[in-house]
C-alpha cells in the first residue's frame, strides 16, 4: 500500500467519524506518535493526515496539546448555494457600484474587507528591500537596459521548478512574464478573442475579469458554478456550441474559493480540446492552499498546449510589484507579439529580486506561514459570523485562498449594507460586483487577508450587526 493511500485512507476514516458525529466538537484526537503506532506509518504521514483534516477545518492545533475536533462543526453554518446564471451572454456591467467600492482603495482609515489581497502586515516587506538592493546591484547597468522579450532568465526558470508541484513540469522556454496577472489575462484575451465572441466564466467571478473581457468586446456567459467544486460541467457541455473561449480560476477562486476537482479539470480540459476552445487558466491564488498538498491546475492536463496558465505574485508576496507570467502552449508567438507591441519589457529590477527570493527558499517559508494566517482567519470569520450575523445566513467553504462568499436571506440587499459599512468607515465587496446579472443582490465576499485583531472582529461583528438592521 502507497504512502499516499495510506495518508487519504486515514485522513478519511478520522473524518467520517467527526461528520457521522462519532467524534464530537472538542474531542482530543491520537497525538501523531499515536497514530504512527497505531497505523505503522511514518511521521511525516501522520503529520499530513492532520494537515488535510485541518484544510477541511474538521481539526485544529492547540500548542502543546495536541489536535482536537473542531468547534466549528458546532457552529452548523449552512453552505451557500449553487449559483444558477441565465445561460445567456450577459455584458450588464456594474461599473457604478465596483466604482464605489474601489475609489477608497488607498485610505488609511477604512478596513478593508472588500480588497482580494492580503495585508502588507502578512508580507516579508523587509527581506523584499533587500532583495531590490541586491538586485540593483547584480544586474548589468542596475537593471536600467531592456530584458529579453520572454522576460527574465532566473525567474522563469524559478517558475518553471515550481510548477512541478502541481504537475506542470514547465522548463524556462514555456513561460513568459508580464507586469501583474491582469497583464497576463490580458495578453491571451487579446491573443484569443475578438470584439463579439463569447468567453464562458464562473460565476460569481472576478470582477477585474468581467471588465476586462466587456473593454475588450467580449459577450460574457456566465456558468453555473458550487461553492466548492466550482463550474458545473454538464453546463459546459451543453453550451459549447455558444462559446468561442473559456476562463477559469480552477483553484480557490474569488469571491467562492472553490476548487475544482482533479478530475474536473482534467474533464473540462478534454471537453474544450476536443473543440478546438482555448482554456485561459488564471491560478493565483493556487499556492495558498490549507491542505498538505497543492492542487494541480488544468494545465497539468493539458496535452495539445490549449491551455493558456497564468498567474502572479501579486497575491502572495507583493501586489505592488507587479510580476506575472503566463505558459502560453500553441499561442507562445501570438503572446510574444503583443508583449513586443503593448510593453516591451517587464521590470527588471524587481522581476530579478523576485527571482532571488524564490532561488533562495525564502518565499515557500513566507508561503507556509502565510496559509497558516489565512486558514485561521477563515476559521475566526465563521466563528464570529455564527454568533453576530442575522439568522439563515450561510457561507462558503474554501479549502484556499483569500475569499469567504457570505449569503444573507433574500431581504438584505448587500449594496445596502455597504452604504451603512462605509459610513462605519468598513468597506465589503457586495455580490452583484461579481456578475453582470441581476443575481448575488444578497450576496458579499469578505477578504481574509487581513491580520486577525480584536480590532478587525469587532468590525466584523459591526457588519453582521448593521446587517440584522436592513
Amino acid at each position: 500500500m502507497s504512502k499516499e493511500f495510506l495518508y487519504t485512507e486515514i485522513a478519511d476514516g478520522i473524518a467520517a467519524q467527526i461528520k457521522s458525529g462519532v467524534l464530537k466538537a472538542g474531542d482530543k484526537l491520537p497525538s501523531v506518535r499515536m497514530l504512527c503506532s497505531e497505523h505503522q506509518v511514518s511521521m511525516n504521514t501522520a503529520k499530513r493526515v492532520f494537515l488535510e483534516l485541518e484544510s477541511q477545518s474538521l481539526v485544529e492545533s492547540k500548542p502543546q496539546s495536541g489536535y482536537f475536533v473542531s468547534q466549528l462543526l458546532s457552529l452548523k453554518l449552512p453552505l451557500s448555494a449553487v449559483s444558477r446564471p441565465s445561460l445567456m451572454a450577459n455584458n450588464d456591467e456594474p461599473d457604478e457600484l465596483i466604482s464605489r467600492v474601489y475609489e477608497n482603495m488607498g485610505k488609511k482609515d477604512i478596513t478593508f474587507f472588500s480588497i482580494g489581497i492580503p495585508s502588507g502586515d502578512l508580507l516579508p516587506q523587509a527581506k523584499l528591500k533587500k532583495e531590490i538592493v541586491h538586485a540593483i546591484r547584480e544586474l548589468k547597468d542596475g537593471g536600467t537596459e531592456y530584458e529579453e522579450l520572454q522576460g527574465n532568465l532566473k525567474l522563469r526558470r524559478m517558475i518553471a521548478v515550481r510548477s512541478l508541484q502541481w504537475g506542470g513540469n514547465l522548463n524556462e522556454n514555456d513561460l513568459i512574464t508580464t507586469n501583474g496577472g491582469m497583464n497576463a489575462l490580458s495578453f491571451c484575451l487579446m491573443a484569443l478573442g475578438k470584439p463579439g465572441d463569447t468567453i464562458a466564466i464562473e460565476s460569481p467571478c472576478y470582477p477585474g475579469i468581467l471588465q476586462l473581457a466587456n473593454g475588450l468586446g467580449l459577450k460574457v456567459l456566465e456558468l453555473p458554478t458550487h461553492p466548492t467544486t466550482g463550474i458545473e460541467i454538464d453546463a459546459l457541455k451543453k453550451l459549447m456550441p455558444k462559446i468561442d473561449l473559456c476562463l477559469l480560476i480552477p483553484n480557490f477562486n474569488s469571491p467562492l474559493g472553490s476548487c475544482m476537482p482533479d478530475e474536473n479539470k482534467k474533464e473540462v480540459v478534454r471537453i474544450l480540446s476536443e473543440n478546438n476552445i482555448p482554456l485561459i487558466e488564471d491560478d493565483v491564488y493556487g499556492d495558498l492552499y490549507f491542505g498538505s498538498t497543492r492542487p494541480k491546475c488544468c494545465k497539468s492536463f493539458d496535452k495539445d498546449g490549449s491551455v493558456l496558465y497564468c498567474s502572479s505574485i501579486s497575491k502572495t508576496l507583493a501586489p505592488g510589484y507587479r510580476v506575472g507570467w503566463i505558459a502560453p502552449g500553441k499561442y507562445k508567438d501570438k503572446i510574444l507579439k503583443l508583449k513586443l507591441l503593448h510593453s516591451t519589457s517587464s521590470i527588471s529590477i524587481v522581476n530579478e529580486a523576485v527571482a532571488n527570493f524564490l532561488k533562495s527558499g525564502r518565499y515557500e517559508k513566507h508561503l507556509q506561514q502565510l496559509r497558516k494566517t489565512l486558514q485561521s482567519n477563515y476559521q475566526n470569520y465563521v466563528q464570529t459570523i455564527a454568533e453576530y450575523f442575522p439568522e439563515g445566513t450561510k457561507t462558503s467553504r474554501p479549502q484556499g485562498g483569500l475569499s469567504l462568499w457570505v449569503e444573507f436571506d433574500k431581504k438584505i440587499r448587500a449594496t445596502e449594507l455597504y452604504d451603512l459599512s462605509i459610513k462605519q468607515n468598513i468597506s465589503i465587496a457586495p455580490g452583484r460586483m461579481f456578475t453582470f446579472q441581476e443575481q448575488f443582490e444578497n450576496c458579499m465576499r469578505l477578504c481574509i487577508g487581513l491580520p486577525w485583531s480584536e480590532e478587525i472582529q469587532a468590525k466584523l461583528r459591526q457588519v453582521g450587526n448593521l446587517a440584522k438592521r436592513i
